[in-house]
């Protein structure tokens, strides 16, 4: 009888429900690894992005897929080893992403944060306000997380703009970008960090931003020059709310955090409470093709030699 597969898990078994036979499930969330270590087949490392995957992957002799619970795969990539099959976390963090980019969009544009500070010294900050409503929203990255932004916007009475990096119907090409820049009220970058996005918006892309507009990162901190954005932000031109950074987690001395006009969540786009339930059952689908030899989901790529 052969042996069975052994999957490693950040989550305890009995989460998926009935997982398929001939499979050996073990939970691993960090930490020194186990002496079975060499022969996990399928493994989803944890979320928390501290994981030193760049050790512990090349230990899993055996390995076969590595299935990440992020949309993003740009921490782990490099690493993944010759043959193995990454597969990434399309449509968990669709949800969660698209709310709070809506959240920062609104925050900013209404000044909720000024209000929250107001709020602790009593002073009561009345003032006129953008509002979203007949603004232009440019969508860069336009994908499954880009169309459910889209889907929460439908309401707000703003025109919607969608780029991605092949033009199809009602969605722009890469290369209209820069020309699209000036006119739009926000822009929500939502890319995926690689080399041909890794600081994309560098000062010559903020300077074609239109003036009085909001940048929205809800992708990669790499995708932003900081340096340029504080520079642009400082003079009160742009302003800008961001969940990632670079570079992160954003030190307590960075000038980000002071800069005028700039709002920082810590990197909490897809940590929800709608998390769980999706990639559990993105994994228990995937293990289910996994043990039955058919194609596996979200394929992004092959570890490289």
């Amino acid at each position: 009888m052969a042996a069975p597969h052994l999957v490693w898990l950040p989550f305890a078994a009995e989460d998926l429900g009935d997982p398929p036979d001939g499979l050996q499930i073990e939970t691993y969330e960090g930490g020194e690894p186990p002496g079975s270590v060499e022969r996990v087949e399928f493994f989803v490392p944890s979320y928390d992005i501290g994981l030193d995957v760049s050790v512990l992957l090349p230990r899993m002799r055996n390995l076969r897929v590595v299935q990440t619970q992020t949309a993003g795969v740009d921490n782990v990539e490099p690493y993944v080893p010759a043959g193995v099959t990454l597969c990434n976390a399309r449509g968990v963090h669709d949800a969660s992403t698209a709310e709070l980019a809506m959240g920062l969009v609104l925050a900013s544009l209404r000044g909720i944060p000024d209000f929250a500070l107001a709020q602790t010294d009593g002073r009561w900050l009345h003032g006129v306000r953008p509002a979203l409503a007949d603004r232009s929203v440019l969508i860069v990255g336009y994908g499954s997380i880009g169309a459910a932004l889209e889907r929460r916007l439908d309401g707000f009475e703003c025109e919607i703009v969608r780029v991605a990096r092949r033009a199809r119907d009602g969605v722009h090409g890469w290369q209209d970008l820069p020309g699209l820049l000036g006119s739009a009220d926000v822009v929500v970058l939502m890319v995926p960090l690689d080399d041909s996005t890794r600081r994309l918006v560098d000062d010559g892309f903020l300077a074609r931003m239109k003036d009085g507009a909001l940048l929205v990162n809800v992708a990669r901190g790499g995708v932003v020059d900081t340096e340029a954005l504080v520079a642009e932000c400082a003079t009160g031109r742009l302003t800008a709310a961001v969940d990632v950074t670079d570079p992160e987690p954003l030190p307590p001395e960075h000038p980000l955090w002071t800069t005028p006009g700039v709002l920082v969540s810590p990197h909490v786009g897809g940590a929800t409470s709608a998390m769980k339930p999706r990639v559990t059952r993105l994994v228990e689908e995937q293990l289910v093709r996994f043990a039955a030899g058919t194609p596996l989901a979200n394929v992004v790529g092959a570890g490289r030699s």
